[in-house]
């Protein structure tokens, strides 16, 4: 029997580039139905017939295997449902892609401008002090000093020749999302709920990864305001609410006084104007236009916040010009920040501020 050999050449670039494009789409499909996997499924078998994801060589069967050998699904006896793998993994590609959003060039990790301990070692050096870490220690420039002062014949090196390397501090930083989840966020078929989750999913991934010392919390606010826990992001949705700003600032500014640290701010995103809020126990609402009552208590919390050195970052996703003078308004009482954008680029400028604020001390 003859044998012939030749190298593996490995899987068709073309079946691998196909793999990652179904999984793009199944990823973005189970964001939208809240970590439903049978539900997503149906959907990718649906757009499947539709636009030929599927065919004689794999079809929906297939996908599904591949779900579970990779372990982004596991069956069970009421259909898939997605691991914990699955969720991770879902967390990461949202931070790869709000990363790669960001221009070359800028901020790529975030740290106070105030040189002390505990944090990456700088070029600049400066004199020994009692209780530095010698493992800083600046061998070269300290025996030049002691050089400098008593020649090379008899060389000793004394506590004034000691010179240690600057160290780069990273201060902790307590941030809560606000995310709106009124019927606004998916109304006239724009979606901007599944945005809004993917950046929590990508803060997330960022702040368990990368700095274990931040924390992060997430606020919901519609008729009312509740925390989640943030192993339930993947199941946020909006549903038939009004917009009560002020309950979600007001649970947030709780959450940010029993968090340690110096650095504190809240990211709100929203698409709607404040159209409730709580009064004598019961809920009063106005959706026409801008209520004067709501409006002003709403804007006495940003003023709070300012005074508990709390800043808001407002991410907004209305044009309307109303709305938005509203928003600048609460901006200007908190000496907070606006962006002034829409559901495809906010990610970007999230991150952005999120990095860019970990920097320095926040007033």
């Amino acid at each position: 029997m003859h044998f012939d050999y030749t190298r593996w050449q490995g899987p068709n670039p073309g079946d691998m580039e196909r793999m990652r494009q179904l999984m793009d789409i199944y990823r973005n499909l189970l964001l939208q139905t809240g970590g439903d996997v049978e539900e997503a499924l149906k959907w990718m078998e649906h757009f499947g017939r539709e636009y030929g994801f599927f065919d004689e060589r794999f079809g929906v069967s297939d996908f599904r295997k591949l779900l579970e050998e990779s372990g982004e699904a596991e069956r069970t006896p009421q259909g898939f449902r997605m691991t914990p793998s699955g969720e991770r993994r879902i967390r990461q590609d949202s931070l790869n892609e709000m990363f790669s959003s960001l221009r070359a060039g800028g901020p790529g990790d975030h740290r106070t401008p105030v040189a002390g301990k505990g944090g990456e070692r700088l070029s600049e050096t400066r004199a020994w002090q009692f209780g530095d870490d010698l493992a800083n220690l600046d061998a070269l420039g300290s025996v030049s000093n002691a050089v400098k002062r008593q020649g090379v014949d008899d060389l000793t090196l004394g506590e004034d020749d000691l010179e240690v390397f600057e160290q780069e501090q990273t201060s902790a930083c307590a941030t809560v999302l606000m995310v709106d989840v009124s019927h606004s966020m998916i109304l006239y078929g724009e979606d901007r709920i599944t945005p809004a989750k993917r950046i929590a999913l990508a803060l997330t991934q960022l702040v368990q990864t990368r700095y274990p010392k931040d924390t992060l919390d997430v606020v919901l606010f519609g008729d009312d305001a509740k925390q989640v826990r943030l192993a339930d992001l993947m199941g946020i949705q909006a549903g038939p609410y009004h917009t009560n700003t002020r309950a979600g600032l007001q649970m947030a500014r709780r959450i940010l006084a029993s968090r340690k640290g110096v650095n504190k701010q809240i990211f709100m995103i929203t698409d709607g104007k404040p159209s409730c809020m709580h009064e004598f126990g019961r809920l009063y609402k106005n959706p026409f236009g801008l209520d004067p009552k709501i409006v002003n208590k709403t804007l006495e919390e940003a003023v709070y916040c300012r005074r508990k050195r709390i800043t808001i970052t407002t991410f907004m996703l209305a044009a309307d010009t109303v709305l938005l003078e509203f928003v600048r308004k609460l901006t200007e009482l908190n000496h907070g920040r606006l962006y002034e954008t829409d559901p495809q680029n906010i990610g970007a400028y999230v991150f952005r501020d999120f990095v860019r604020n970990r920097r320095k001390k926040l007033h």
